[in-house]
């Protein structure tokens, strides 16, 4: 299917709340633009405006859009994981609780922009990297290989890049975005549990 047929979709890679580590990536006027966030600028607001200002349909964004579900069963159970979701596990990423102010910013988020009818999906770049580049073991570690990883990514989709990512942030951006690519092109792989919460890669 032509990316022209496909629905708008933008990839958030999501950072702490002042930190200028937020950056997303879109389609945009026929080539894959990446937009940063400013340090000391409030990411959240940065994403709204963003968003607001480019209208995607779908987000695919690198953060937890859900709790484990033991939080959802009562009475609680003492063998039950209070801290990782199935999803987590099986890609190996850090629990929703270790970072908590995070996970709600990116719930709050993920309820804000439904109600303004744009879906929100979780996906996770890291998983995708290694799928995609298993060889490559300096990602996130190496700068230096920033263009080299962007490059043999831009090769996959071969979507006109109209900004090359400045850091690894931009470059999660770039993957989340490709990770919803390949959800939307039905060649996605799905992690977890669909009652818990779903990581899309």
């Amino acid at each position: 299917m032509p990316i022209e047929d496909l629905p708008v979709f933008m990839g958030v890679d999501y950072g702490a709340r002042l930190a200028g580590t937020t950056a997303a990536a879109m389609l945009h006027e026929g080539s894959l633009n990446i937009w940063g966030c400013a340090r000391s600028q409030d990411a959240d607001e940065f994403l709204l405006e963003l968003i607001q200002a480019v209208r995607p349909a779908i987000v695919f964004i690198d953060a937890p859009l859900s709790l484990p579900k033991a939080y959802n069963q009562t009475p609680y159970t003492s063998d039950a994981d209070f801290f990782y979701r199935a999803c987590d596990r099986e890609v190996q990423a850090m629990s929703p609780m270790f970072i908590g102010g995070l996970t709600a910013r990116a719930i709050r988020l993920k309820t804000i922009l439904s109600e303004n009818g744009i879906s929100v999906l979780e996906t996770y770049p890291s998983q995708l990297a290694e799928t995609l580049f298993p060889e490559q073991k300096g990602y996130k570690k190496d700068i230096t290989l920033l263009p080299e990883m962007a490059q043999q990514l831009q090769e996959l989709h071969l979507i006109p890049v109209k900004d090359e990512p400045q850091d690894w942030h931009q470059f999660d951006a770039q993957l989340a975005w490709y990770s919803g690519y390949r959800h939307l092109m039905k060649q996605s792989t799905l992690y977890g549990d669909p009652e818990e919460g779903r990581i899309i890669v």
